[in-house]
């Protein structure tokens, strides 16, 4: 591995801004300069991309990269940074960066000689390293007092053992950390589930309404960036701005993570936030396959919740969706609770992983729960119109509708009712009353 102290230092670089259309002759140039001022040559380098929940032109990225590279480095391989999401099978992999469909290249070899792709195998202890440990009082400190307790840093041994890791990716609002990107890509992304767990738990305690969309350092951001120092690996990132649903960047950055997230976040959050004057009453989020069972298609109630009315409704669309977790079926046991449900219940709860009861949390949005008559309150209806059947739904404590008696065209048209299609990525906020008409705050 060579020397951290011997890697000189790279300068930030920006292309695009809200709303503007980045070329991929603009991200050439941007990479082209980026990996020159680097200095990569001869070193074992890794990519830390997305897995394939995010709209993000990924085979583009990575052929650019590859493009200035492969020529220079000793050594390429892509780790999917999944957290605890599935392993991706060989074909998703494939779809995932552009190979095999029509008039695409045949395979990874192909289109992208000698790199190698692999999947975070957070499962596998062998392929994890600890790299430190934050002590319990400055987890306090980081948290703002919600949580002390030693927190191992666990992180993929391909990330640990390679001289340079650049992480690869968009950056939206997200329910956790406010908006996702930068060492989220480490932390949780190529992580062990332990911090995982502390890093999602504080955000739940925090609240997703409260975190979402905040572009400042936020308690979990501070713990992610914090735990992403102790990793060995010199650390870079591009990290870009993409128009959901498409492939198109408005804006894209390379330099240290910190820097790349903190220049492409503050565009993010004028790009996909879209403030309100007015609370909505029923959502119906249409969910994009890309989210594959409810743990995924979550996403449409984290980013809609906060602009819903008090006693109004959700509706995660998601015909092909029959599951609720692939990997967490812990959550078929718990089912979906506001914060106070888990917390003034702790001695139930505290022995689940603690991401299965920030998920819960999440999507199930805000509410109270009183302990001494065992009533729950919950300021918003949860309901999914999804292949799983109505008794799952019941038990995991969200409605059903049936998804074959949905009519959006009707619904988009019925007073009250808004349809919010290609949902997961695009936050709903209401802006605070008295304030100008444009975007609201979101430090």
């Amino acid at each position: 591995m060579t020397s951290l102290a011997a890697s000189p230092p790279l300068p930030c670089r920006l292309v695009g801004g809200p709303h503007e259309n980045v070329s991929a002759e603009e991200l050439d140039a941007l990479v082209a300069a980026s990996v020159t001022d680097a200095g990569l040559e001869g070193q074992d380098v890794v990519l830390v991309i997305p897995d394939g929940t995010r709209s993000c032109p990924l085979p583009l990225l990575v052929r650019t990269l590859h493009r200035h590279l492969s020529p220079v480095v000793a050594s390429l391989t892509a780790v999917i940074a999944l957290g605890t999401h599935s392993y991706m099978e060989p074909h998703e992999i494939d779809r995932l960066l552009g190979v095999g469909g029509e008039g695409e290249p045949e395979s990874l070899e192909t289109a992208y000689p000698g790199l190698t792709v692999v999947n975070h195998e957070w499962a596998d202890p062998d392929m994890l390293v600890h790299v430190g440990t934050i002590p319990a009082s400055r987890i306090s400190e980081l948290s703002e007092g919600r949580l002390e307790r030693d927190a191992p840093i666990v992180i993929n041994r391909r990330v640990v053992e390679a001289d340079t890791a650049i992480v690869v990716g968009p950056v939206f609002p997200h329910e956790v950390v406010g908006i996702s990107g930068g060492n989220k890509y480490f932390i949780p992304g190529v992580a062990s589930q332990e911090f995982i767990d502390m890093t999602h738990w504080v955000g739940a305690l925090i609240t997703s309404t409260e975190i979402i969309g905040t572009t400042g350092i936020t308690p979990v951001r501070a713990m992610i960036n914090e735990g992403s120092e102790m990793i060995p690996t010199r650390r870079l990132a591009l990290c870009c701005v993409v128009r959901s649903g498409s492939g198109d960047l408005e804006a894209a950055a390379f330099g240290t993570p910190e820097e790349a997230w903190q220049q492409t976040a503050r565009i993010a959050a004028e790009t996909h936030v879209h403030w309100l004057d007015e609370p909505m009453q029923r959502v119906i989020a249409v969910m994009p396959t890309r989210y594959e069972d409810i743990w995924t298609a979550a996403k449409g109630g984290y980013k809609t919740e906060p602009a819903i009315a008090d006693g109004g409704e959700v509706v995660i669309y998601a015909p092909h969706v029959t599951e609720v977790s692939e990997v967490h079926h812990e959550i078929y046991d718990i089912g979906y609770h506001c914060r106070d449900y888990f917390v003034q219940q702790w001695e139930r709860f505290e022995h689940i992983h603690w991401g299965v009861l920030a998920h819960s949390t999440h999507l199930r949005g805000q509410g109270t729960y009183d302990p001494r008559t065992g009533e729950e309150r919950l300021r918003i209806r949860v309901t999914l119109a999804t292949g799983i059947p109505r008794e799952v739904c019941e038990r995991i404590n969200l409605g059903y509708l049936d998804p074959a008696a949905v009519d959006l065209e009707a619904l988009a048209a019925e007073p009250g009712t808004t349809v919010v299609p290609n949902a997961g990525e695009v936050l709903y906020r209401l802006r605070p009353r008295g304030a100008a008409t444009g975007a609201g705050p979101v430090d």
